[in-house]
């Protein structure tokens, strides 16, 4: 919610301003739950890209992280030519298919420590991803039956993919609040883990968006500690890259911690001189969730 009076703001006609769209997911928040089996990225996107449409957005551009980032990236996958420009604040890029030593020899200081970062949440820090990824359900009751459970399972990563951010006890009980009163339950949250990994289409789609996505211009945003932080050159086989910036501080919930980085990332892209200006056709704007 921080990100949104910015966006909207064009700072006396200085700036682009944005119509903002920024749904709850379904099994998330104040959506419904959904009831059917696989239920993975497509459906998500295909949800998200329908809202539009009724809303009469027959183009827009995204911006997303963590689950966000999967999802627009699906959209730009399936509707290229609805969504037609999207900004990522965490980016699962594929590794060069064949690094050389002379690659290795040229990365810079913060992509070094970057990787260091991504190798440590591998190892230390994606237990729960496994865990939500496999027995979601065996979870959820115990998300579900105690509250300081839940309050624990994901202040642990308020606390570990920030930049050392200091959260206000009204902060952590808000988003905590979130999950424990969400129309769906806590549980429902940790479905779309299992369902991404276990059900075809959603596994191919996720291997997909960490590739080359065609016909959409991208915009990147590197922040020193997300949970993968990888070099540039990997972002940018990762489609058209029109904007990039490595900002010096931030991390996971960069929207949260320093919306201004990405609120002033998405009016550069889109803004006068910008490398995505004009891309939905008769505006100057578009959609940021």
């Amino acid at each position: 919610t921080k990100i949104l009076p910015l966006l909207a703001d064009t700072k006396n006609g200085t700036e682009p301003a944005f119509h903002i769209v920024a749904p709850s997911l379904p099994n998330f928040g104040f959506s419904q739950g959904v009831s059917k089996k696989g239920f993975s990225l497509p459906q998500y996107a295909e949800v998200c890209h329908n809202l539009m449409l009724r809303l009469g957005y027959p183009q827009y551009v995204t911006q997303g992280g963590d689950w966000g980032t999967w999802i627009t990236r699906t959209l730009s996958l399936l509707h290229p030519t609805a969504c037609v420009a999207t900004h990522i604040n965490m980016i699962a890029a594929r590794e060069s298919p064949t690094p050389s030593t002379s690659e290795s020899n040229n990365l810079t200081a913060t992509e070094r420590a970057g990787l260091d970062r991504s190798a440590w949440f591998q190892i230390e820090g994606s237990g729960y991803g496994s865990i939500q990824g496999t027995k979601p359900q065996t979870l959820g009751y115990a998300l579900h039956d105690s509250p300081v459970g839940l309050l624990a399972w994901i202040y642990e990563k308020l606390h570990d993919w920030t930049d050392s951010y200091p959260w206000t006890d009204d902060e952590i009980l808000t988003w905590v609040s979130i999950y424990t009163f969400s129309t769906a339950g806590p549980a429902a949250s940790a479905r779309i883990y299992r369902e991404s990994t276990h059900v075809e289409d959603g596994v191919w789609i996720r291997e997909k968006t960490r590739g080359y996505v065609p016909g959409v211009k991208l915009g990147l945003a590197y922040f020193p500690r997300d949970i993968y932080v990888h070099p540039v050159s990997w972002g940018r086989g990762m489609g058209e890259v029109v904007f990039e910036r490595v900002h010096v501080r931030g991390g996971h919930f960069a929207a949260w911690e320093c919306p201004e980085g990405i609120a002033g990332d998405l009016k550069e892209m889109f803004g006068r001189g910008g490398g995505a200006e004009g891309v939905v056709e008769g505006r100057r704007g578009g959609l940021s969730w």
